[in-house]
């Protein structure tokens, strides 16, 4: 979607202008992959007018392969507003023009499946099968262990939000599609609200047994991931604490997570390094007021990464972090990615 970021603190009524910019979950994190290095497609529709061609352009100028993305003649490009308020506060607000958006009338039939699987990893969220009963079928689809067309493992983020489900049912549909993926993303927050599991990493293994790998979200305190030793079918715990970051807009930080745990992964890195790249991935969205963030050169990302638990735990990060590198360098990375 295009994002439209407001000019200054305030309700919406009260904003006298905004900044158009580029945003939603799958979109988010295929241009961290590709401003991380590394080869990234992106599979969706737009409307035949000028915010689709905005954000395919922009999009694409990350590195981003957008010649998968479909242009819809009768139906417009999905576009939103947001004010500048942290979105866990009552003064937050996000309005979507996206009803019968080009990308809400995504389908099985509608997307290219050759491109989807062409990658290692093929993403996807929780957003997408909420906005249709024709993307939710497509999500199916490619959840689905079944169909004989997986070729890629496939990497699911929750993404939870009960205003953008019509009907009753959606968590129950999410928790489905995230039993049929290889790597899942869920905040600790996030599957006591939407399933009513508590009780902390162990529960929502339980409720979530089939991905070989989860990563459990837990806010301010760090991430866990399990992963599954196929050796013994028992998981491996690994748990990393967040780093101290001085937010400048808490927006897009969790897209950017999923960015560098899977960059991490495409690199063969160890379970508490992806976790790491994952915090610092994010720690480049929350210092920068809209979604994306330009991340840190590779070589900085990795010297972070690899900082002993003291340096780690007393590292903090503020706005211009990721520019602070003078080796900094563009590096491309023979790993492919393919989101929808």
């Amino acid at each position: 979607m295009v994002t439209f970021l407001p000019s200054r603190p305030g309700r919406i009524a009260d904003v006298p202008s905004f900044e158009r910019g580029i945003g939603g979950a799958e979109s988010n994190v295929v241009c961290a992959l590709a401003a991380a290095g590394h080869r990234a497609r992106w599979v969706s529709r737009v409307g035949a007018d000028g915010f689709g061609d905005h954000l395919v352009e922009a999009i694409g100028r990350y590195g981003v392969d957008t010649s998968a993305v479909g242009r819809d003649p009768h139906r417009p490009t999905g576009i939103y507003f947001r004010t500048a308020d942290d979105r866990d506060t009552d003064a937050h607000e996000v309005v979507y023009y996206r009803a019968g958006s080009a990308a809400s009338a995504m389908s099985p039939d509608t997307v290219d499946h050759e491109a989807l699987w062409s990658g290692r990893v093929l993403h996807l969220s929780g957003i997408t099968p909420a906005l249709s009963a024709d993307c939710l079928a497509l999500v199916r689809t490619l959840c689905d262990r079944g169909a004989g067309r997986r070729r890629s493992l496939v990497s699911f983020d929750v993404n939870h939000r009960p205003g953008l489900w019509r009907e009753q049912g959606g968590a129950e549909v999410l928790l489905d599609l995230a039993r049929g993926a290889d790597i899942v993303f869920v905040g600790e927050d996030e599957a006591a609200a939407a399933w009513g599991v508590t009780g902390g990493t162990a529960a929502i293994r339980e409720a979530l047994p089939g991905p070989d790998v989860l990563v459990v979200k837990q806010g301010a305190h760090g991430a866990t991931v399990l992963a599954n030793d196929p050796a013994t079918g028992r998981d491996t715990a690994t748990f990393v604490p967040a780093l101290h970051v001085d937010v400048v807009a808490p927006v897009g930080a969790g897209d950017a997570f999923a960015a560098g745990f899977l960059s991490a992964t495409l690199r063969g890195l160890s379970a508490e390094h992806r976790l790491r790249h994952g915090h610092l991935m994010a720690a480049a969205a929350l210092t920068v007021p809209g979604d994306l963030a330009t991340p840190a050169s590779r070589g900085h990302a990795d010297a972070l990464a690899a900082l002993d638990p003291v340096g780690w735990e007393t590292l903090r990060l503020g706005p211009g972090w990721t520019a602070a590198d003078p080796t900094r360098a563009t590096t491309v990375a023979d790993e492919e990615v393919r989101t929808s």
